[in-house]
């Protein structure tokens, strides 16, 4: 009975080795880590480089004169552009705050006005 058994293993044994290929499954496996890396990296990570950049490009660029908004939401325009990395806000008439530059986003009226592709 037991060799029975035993001879009835051995059978089904290599038949169901050589149905799964082995090879193969590890090729397919790396092949979507790739793929899945290359659509993080095109639809998410580069247009937040890209994003990022030209905020940079307009915090370089600012000068008095021009509309910004806070990251506080607050609006005004730039009086001075001080080079320790602050600039003097004008809030209102007669009403000025000293604010760091990292803090400063284009104003929507200005992105609008000048056809920037700045996002927030």
């Amino acid at each position: 009975m037991l060799n029975l058994i035993l001879l009835e293993a051995a059978k089904t044994a290599p038949a169901s080795a050589e149905a799964a290929p082995q090879g193969m499954g590890g090729m397919s496996s790396l092949i979507m880590i790739v793929a899945l890396i290359a659509i993080f990296y095109f639809f998410m990570i580069r247009p937040q480089n890209k994003k990022q950049k030209e905020i940079r490009k307009f915090r370089d660029a600012m000068q008095k004169g021009d509309n910004v908004t806070t990251a506080g939401g607050i609006h005004g325009k730039i009086k001075e552009v001080k080079d320790n990395g602050t600039i003097i806000l004008e809030i209102a008439d007669g009403v000025k705050i000293t604010i760091d530059k990292a803090m400063v986003y284009p104003s929507a009226q200005d992105v609008v006005a000048t056809g920037a592709d700045v996002k927030r």
